[in-house]
């Protein structure tokens, strides 16, 4: 968090290397939530782009309540949802959203691994972009329930709900999978 205040304070004085600073250190994690909700690799890395372009162009009038990290979560979920409310994204073929595995597991248990990932992010499709949402920032932004509802601005009851039904309509939606 203090190199995240350090960081702006440098970009807000003009330092570019400071923006890349924070790119690098950022990118990952929201990149892996833009994923998680659009199920498109290409579409994510665009609003990971415009997401930084709109920071760097609006970094003189950035006043920050919270985390760095938190903001930019907030900025990517609002981009994705501007987009769903756009049109309906498209979906991509499976080879593009397989994810390798270079460990030593050998290349039978990457390819399970590959397939597991699959059907789960087939299922994430497949429940409502609200529930999606909830499950994605808890477990891949690692936020809590209380702060994803300040951000959505709704109860925590909500978002709690949210998460329990998006959860039990995945479990079923892989219960299918499997039986299927």
């Amino acid at each position: 968090m203090q190199e995240d205040e350090r960081l702006i304070r440098k970009l807000k004085r003009g330092d570019r290397d400071a923006l890349c600073q924070i790119y690098l250190r950022h990118k990952d994690n929201l990149l892996t939530i833009a994923v998680s909700l659009l199920n498109d690799t290409w579409a994510a890395e665009d609003v990971l782009h415009d997401v930084f372009v709109s920071f760097a162009t609006g970094i003189g009038r950035l006043q920050l309540r919270g985390s760095l990290r938190n903001y930019l979560v907030t900025c990517v979920v609002n981009r994705v949802r501007d987009g769903f409310r756009r049109k309906r994204p498209h979906t991509v073929a499976l080879e593009e959203v397989a994810v390798t595995d270079s460990s030593a597991d050998g290349p039978v248990r990457a390819a399970i691994k590959n397939e597991r990932a699959s059907i789960l992010t087939d299922a994430l499709t497949q429940i409502p972009l609200k529930q999606r949402e909830t499950i994605v920032l808890h477990l891949n932004a690692a936020m809590t329930f209380k702060q994803i509802a300040q951000m959505q601005g709704i109860p925590l009851a909500t978002v709690q709900a949210r998460y329990r039904y998006g959860l039990e309509k995945l479990r079923t939606i892989m219960d299918g999978e499997v039986a299927g």
